[in-house]
């Protein structure tokens, strides 16, 4: 993802991030044009759908251009910064901060130079799909005479705009694009993109999809070639039936985009692929609480309430693995799978993540303590990596801490069941047939009705809910 522009300077492009994202808003500059950084120093600090990622920079030299402001979102090879390397760094002049990509383009031209010129120095460090070493062979070239038209033709939202239509393969990267176009029937051939080197974006096709639903009987791709100047500015809104100024509603919109936007296109997937059942019951959490009071006394870590209930969730697939499992629907056949990956729900001010506790089966309760209290933490401060955040098989939810009873959790695709756990408060309770105060718990298990039949979910729930009133159910297992 990086390459020589010229015999001066290297451009440094938008890496993959890793589990098929296409895309990344930037966050926060970490340097100003004109500052020398070093090999793998951080350069900027973008957000994805997964988590928030600091890029290093695998070129030390002088910084000459930096390609996008702060909120912006640019698709995975798009330009982040060019850098003057070697001896000629010294001689490159410091740009004050604010420079945009278009005074950058005259040290970083988008026409790639020979294979025999390209730099080879890096740090072979950083990101997923992207060394420093040669760049790609196959990376599409760019005619001089389309460069400078698109030079000429000024920026767009923040974006250079293409000065005529792309000839050959369709300069799409995201199948986010390619999905939207698809689905209303609009020809990308007959699109300009305003992204880096023509590449079509989002907003190109939302745009398209409005002058298309605004002009009625001019074509998408007739008004997206006309009128786009016109309307550079103009919020980007998904294409709907038409309606006056006047009709929509007042208030204010916010764009789902990043973490919200990934959760809520999973969650919408989820209801609809999954036929989810829900089943619930209540249990006497008194003797659980007793145990972790003996257990954190005796010395040595303190143990979470959540790593116990984790403990008991991996025993009770144990015992009924249909719930740990997956639906592949193009084969039609249920995945049961050996491994339990226990994600958990966790609130940050940047919305709900589900971390992943790697072979949670095999962790006692310590180490689930430890690395349920590290991902929190992680979660908290936006470092969760990709990683960290996919390849659940089951997911643990304690809404109680939000102090309610009772939920019923939309399942977290393409896992096959959720527990949930509500408060535990005192609450009056037969036991040993006489009326008493006890610490009374809500739980509750969401499943895809599909990998099992609700007698199965009745005793994996019935089970966790006896290991919660009876402790020692779960020495069986040890």
């Amino acid at each position: 993802m990086a390459h020589a522009s010229d015999g001066r300077s290297l451009e440094f492009k938008l890496p993959d991030l890793g589990e098929g994202l296409t895309e990344a808003e930037i966050v926060r500059w970490l340097v100003e044009v004109g500052d020398v950084v070093a090999v793998d120093q951080p350069v900027v600090e973008v957000e994805t759908a997964k988590a928030m990622v600091e890029v290093p920079c695998p070129y030390g030299g002088v910084v000459t251009a930096r390609f996008g402001e702060e909120g912006t979102e640019l698709p995975v090879g798009a330009p982040l910064v060019t850098v003057a390397v070697g001896d000629v760094a010294a001689d490159v002049p410091a740009r004050g901060p604010g420079t945009s990509a278009a005074t950058g383009t005259a040290e970083s031209p988008a026409v790639e130079a020979p294979a025999a010129e390209r730099r080879a120095e890096g740090s072979g460090n950083v990101l997923v799909g992207y060394g420093t070493s040669e760049a790609p062979a196959r990376r599409r070239r760019v005619r001089a005479d389309r460069q400078a038209a698109t030079g000429a033709s000024g920026r767009a939202n923040g974006r250079a705009r293409g000065a005529e239509p792309v000839d050959g393969p369709v300069p799409v990267i995201s199948p986010l694009v390619r999905r939207l176009a698809r689905q209303h029937d609009l020809d990308l051939r007959e699109l300009t993109g305003s992204g880096p080197d023509g590449l079509i974006l989002r907003a190109d096709v939302e745009y398209a999809l409005r002058a298309a639903a605004a002009q009625g009987g001019r074509t998408a791709a007739q008004e997206a070639g006309t009128g786009r100047a016109r309307d550079a500015a103009s919020p980007a809104f998904p294409a709907s039936t038409p309606k006056s100024a006047d009709s929509r509603p007042d208030g204010t919109r916010v764009p789902l985009k990043g973490v919200r936007g990934a959760v809520a296109d999973k969650l919408s997937r989820s209801r609809r692929e999954i036929p989810d059942a829900t089943c619930w019951v209540d249990a006497d959490a008194t003797e659980l609480m007793r145990a972790r009071t003996a257990m954190n006394a005796s010395g040595g870590p303190r143990i979470s309430l959540v790593a116990l209930l984790a403990r008991i969730c991996t025993a009770a697939l144990a015992r009924f693995p249909e719930l740990n499992a997956t639906v592949d629907t193009e084969a039609r056949e249920i995945v049961r799978l050996d491994r339990v990956h226990l994600g958990f729900a966790a609130q940050t001010d940047r919305g709900l993540v589900v971390p992943v506790v790697r072979d949670a089966h095999a962790r006692d309760a310590e180490s689930l303590t430890a690395e349920f209290a590290r991902l929190t933490e992680a979660a908290r401060a936006g470092r969760l990596t990709p990683g960290e955040l996919t390849g659940g098989t089951f997911t643990l939810n304690n809404y109680g801490v939000f102090g309610v009873d009772g939920s019923t959790p939309i399942i977290n695709h393409p896992e096959a069941a959720m527990l949930g756990v509500g408060r535990i408060v005192p609450k009056p309770w037969v036991h040993e047939g006489e009326l008493a105060v006890r610490q009374v718990v809500q739980l509750s298990l969401t499943f895809d009705h599909r990998v099992c039949d609700g007698g199965t979910a009745g005793g994996f729930l019935r089970y966790v809910a006896d290991c919660v009133e009876q402790p020692t159910v779960l020495l069986r297992t040890l």
